[in-house]
């Protein structure tokens, strides 16, 4: 408890590195000699490290849970915990923390082992991509470029051009000052940008026990152009990036898969969510223009479903059963 009292930026022992594509909110947690505290919330920039306790490491055990800021869309940062820890919203400090009273409410937290480093204990909160310091913060750059509407291509970490475009277009778009890019205040920008374009756009809902993948149309100066795919687990929810800031309609196609991969089939017929708009995809990445004589051309062929965006801030498809259809909710 004393030492999480004592956690301050001036002088601390314990680091913690921020190697994902998210903006993260995170809460520590200590527990020795039979008791456990927590303490939140330290807000991680993509890339960023920042120390959150002071003094010598006590003993027993430290504990990590991190959530994504509400832009990304529900769940969009998947943090595997196994103990159950209080927490609350805002600035907190919980001294016994295995017992939620509220507004204490419980999360999850994993137990993690600092590593040594020449700046004292480090932990570190990744994702699968296992960012390094510097490509978390270009991948952080990438994905709110994504949520604000302006698609920088793949959240990969890596420079490229796509990414420097898609971000002078956002700075010219917000007037903001030229030097966004390099200043100190990016992801701060970043993120008014994301709020502001209020959650325009598509995202996918997945409310069946199997892995979907999803496609995505969009109308492009009068040309369909068909991207995917996006990979949405169970329970989970994905917001695909458009290739505009606003786009009006959508197009969607998306299919239940199993562990090998191959398409999951109820009654004999493919689980899959779609409409009467074909277009042209195949089985690995792709972004096509052309529609004509997809099989002619070695490509499958999927009918898509438009989803009217004019009007709206948003909509969400849900994949569900066939006793419990996918269905579109607006977010006004």
């Amino acid at each position: 408890m004393s030492a999480l009292a004592a956690a301050s930026p001036a002088a601390a022992d314990l680091t913690v590195c921020n190697r994902t594509s998210f903006v993260l909110d995170a809460a520590i947690g200590l527990e020795a000699a039979g008791a456990t505290a927590t303490r939140g919330w330290f807000r991680f920039e993509p890339g960023q490290c920042r120390p959150v306790l002071s003094g010598d490491m006590p003993g027993g055990q430290l504990l990590l849970h991190a959530r994504a800021l509400a832009i990304y869309g529900r769940d969009a940062f998947s943090q595997d915990g196994h103990r159950e820890l209080c927490v609350e919203d805002g600035d907190f400090l919980i001294a016994a923390a295995t017992s939620c009273t509220a507004p204490a409410r419980p999360a999850r937290f994993a137990v993690v082992v600092p590593k040594a480093t020449a700046q004292g204990p480090t932990a570190a909160l990744t994702e699968d991509a296992d960012f390094s310091i510097d490509a978390a913060r270009r991948a952080g750059v990438q994905r709110l470029l994504a949520v604000a509407g302006y698609d920088p291509g793949p959240i990969d970490g890596l420079p490229g051009r796509r990414t420097d475009q898609a971000l002078a277009r956002l700075v010219a778009a917000r007037r903001l000052p030229a030097d966004t890019a390099r200043g100190p205040a990016v992801f701060e920008r970043l993120v008014a940008a994301a709020e502001a374009a209020g959650g325009r756009g598509l995202t996918w809902c997945n409310d069946t026990r199997h892995a979907v993948m999803a496609a995505l149309g969009e109308d492009d100066h009068g040309a369909i152009v068909s991207r995917g795919w996006w990979r949405v687990e169970p329970g989970r929810c994905v917001a695909p990036d458009a290739l505009g800031p606003a786009p009006r309609r959508l197009f969607s196609f998306a299919e239940a898969v199993g562990p090998d991969g191959a398409v999951v089939t109820e009654g004999g017929r493919a689980l899959a969510w779609g409409g009467p708009t074909l277009l042209c995809t195949r089985a690995s990445r792709f972004e096509l223009r052309d529609h004509a004589d997809c099989a002619g051309r070695g490509l499958d062929v999927r009918g898509f479903a438009a989803v009217e965006l004019a009007g709206q801030r948003g909509r969400t498809v849900w994949f569900g059963t066939r006793s419990a259809p996918p269905h579109a909710l607006g977010r006004d």
